[in-house]
């Protein structure tokens, strides 16, 4: 990106309940991972018509060669900066 002025874009999604929407932002966020513009471990979730307080959706620790964790706020486990799909 340019070292212009940079905006943030939100993007309104109704879910019903808490759980619900953290799963959907989890979601939407891996989806478009794959974009560079896109901060996944900054993904947040409120409740509708308040912005004030925002629930985090991932751990986002700093980890090795400037990644950041993918795993839920408060993990026990070691923070990973890929989540493996089990098969």
């Amino acid at each position: 990106m340019s070292g212009g002025e940079r905006f943030v874009v939100h993007l309104t999604v109704v879910a019903d309940g808490l759980a619900g929407a953290h799963v959907l932002a989890r979601a939407l966020s891996r989806s478009l991972a794959f974009l560079p513009q896109v901060s996944i471990g900054e993904t947040t979730v409120s409740r509708e018509g308040d912005l004030s307080v925002q629930h985090a959706v991932f751990c986002d620790r700093r980890l090795a060669h400037g990644r950041r964790c993918v795993l839920r706020p408060g993990h026990l486990n070691d923070c990973v900066s890929r989540l493996r799909i089990s098969t």
